[in-house]
């Protein structure tokens, strides 16, 4: 059974910076380009960063380019984003996805979504 799990979402104030984690379970984690998406209230989901299986490639949206950081640990299972000068509009559910063939990585090509973690930012 696979299994994906967000953590690190919280409130913190414009300008500051937040760390989410996922981790995975039932699957070959380095087998899979993992990735990012997120869920502003009221807007549809949209891709915030992937990351291809050796951790070589990466892909930012304009909107997070320079200020988000996605990484991953093929030996530990678990892929992170680091977020810094965080803005009100990066307010939203953030998803883990795990997808395989179509770079970058979008909705429709995942294979496996986490439940997702809230990240809210004050102005």
């Amino acid at each position: 059974q696979v299994q994906v799990v967000e953590s690190g979402g919280g409130l913190v104030q414009a300008g500051g910076s937040l760390r989410l984690a996922c981790t995975v379970s039932g699957l070959t984690f380095d087998a899979y380009i993992m990735g990012w998406f997120r869920q502003p209230p009221g807007k549809e989901r949209e891709g915030v960063s992937c990351i291809n299986v050796s951790g070589s490639r990466t892909y930012y949206p304009d909107s997070v380019k320079g200020r988000f950081t996605i990484s991953r640990d093929n030996a530990k299972n678990t892929l992170y984003l680091q977020m810094n000068s965080l803005k009100p509009e990066d307010t939203a559910m953030y998803y883990c996805a795990a997808g395989a063939g179509r770079w970058p990585l979008v909705a429709s090509a995942v294979n496996y979504w986490g439940k997702g973690t809230l990240v809210t930012i004050s102005s």
